[in-house]
């Protein structure tokens, strides 16, 4: 006879520090997460979350999922992030996420793609807290690790916050992450924290607040405004990786973060040919990191490379220096 799993309450949340980064579709894959694990101690980074794993027709397998965590080489612990709507399969995928080697389970209540809404997965539950409520419970009382959900303030305002963060609450989560846009807002420029604090307020459970942390002195700031009591970041890590202990680096460790982050997709067989100089192009969007940007004008001549062996080229004569 098998126990039911322990309640929330029971459930210890595994981070080593309140700072976590944040899930991102096609950045957050084991190449990028072990190098910004690497370079993070755990008392400053307290763990991460695989890109989002799409929940379709059938459940996840095991050996899927385990390729969305990768190898485990740090002490923070990685959750696996699902999306998804259908109860049964989520629980199933989550299961399966457990057995290989999850140690928390993250569900996707905030991703504003317009598939994820056509397939009304991520964001487009959040124009039904009841729905919430259920997918949190049944993937909650289906493991027996903690259950975490990610919402963003709204569908197309926010006056609802309050109310989707009880039903992530009831359902059973241990924790509950809101990023402080509507899906209609999109990625603009602006925040509005207090919508964080609203949800804080709200629910007796931790909550993450994500969003506007563009600095290290961020973090604090985000949790001292607004209540919450961890704090994450998305794409200010694109842009300074070391963004959670709030070191200053070089040039030179700048760009063997980008080289290393090539070799490493090369030797995992990850986004062959010029997908690789691609994929590190898109972190030249953000980078910010020991002043190998020098400004916006320096940053186009790096995004305009067309030649990717060149790029890469630049990147190790600069990874060459102290």
């Amino acid at each position: 006879m098998t126990s039911a799993p322990p309640s929330p309450a029971a459930r210890t949340l595994p981070f080593t520090a309140p700072w976590l980064l944040a899930p991102m579709e096609g950045v957050t894959e084991p190449c990028f997460r072990d190098l910004v694990l690497s370079r993070n101690a755990p008392e400053h980074l307290g763990g991460t979350f695989t890109e989002f794993v799409r929940v379709h027709a059938t459940p996840v397998p095991r050996a899927i999922v385990r390729r969305h965590i990768g190898p485990s080489r740090f002490p923070q612990p990685v959750g696996v992030q699902l999306m998804g709507n259908d109860l049964e399969r989520l629980a199933a995928t989550a299961r399966n996420a457990v057995a290989a080697g999850a140690p928390l389970v993250d569900l996707n209540f905030g991703c504003p793609a317009k598939g994820a809404i056509a397939g009304c997965a991520g964001s487009a539950l959040l124009r039904d807290p009841a729905a919430v409520e259920r997918v949190v419970r049944a993937v909650a009382s289906a493991v027996f690790v903690p259950v975490t959900a990610k919402i963003r303030a709204g569908y197309d305002d926010a006056s609802r916050v309050e109310e989707l963060a009880r039903a992530a609450e009831q359902g059973g989560a241990s924790m509950l992450t809101v990023h402080c846009r509507t899906r209609a807002e999109g990625y603009c420029p602006e925040v509005d924290w207090t919508r964080i604090a609203r949800a804080a307020r709200a629910v007796s459970i931790p909550v993450c607040g994500n969003g506007g942390v563009e600095t290290h002195a961020d973090f604090e700031r985000l949790r001292r405004e607004t209540g919450a009591r961890l704090a994450m970041v998305g794409r200010g890590a694109l842009a300074d990786p070391w963004i959670f202990s709030g070191r200053r680096v070089s040039v030179g460790e700048s760009a063997r973060f980008l080289v290393e982050y090539a070799d490493l997709m090369r030797e995992r067989n990850q986004w062959p040919g010029g997908g690789i100089a691609a994929r590190v192009k898109q972190l030249l969007r953000y980078w910010t990191a020991g002043g190998l940007v020098e400004n916006e004008e320096h940053r186009l001549v790096w995004l305009r490379e067309k030649d990717g062996e060149a790029l890469l080229a630049r990147l190790r004569t600069l990874a060459a220096q102290p």
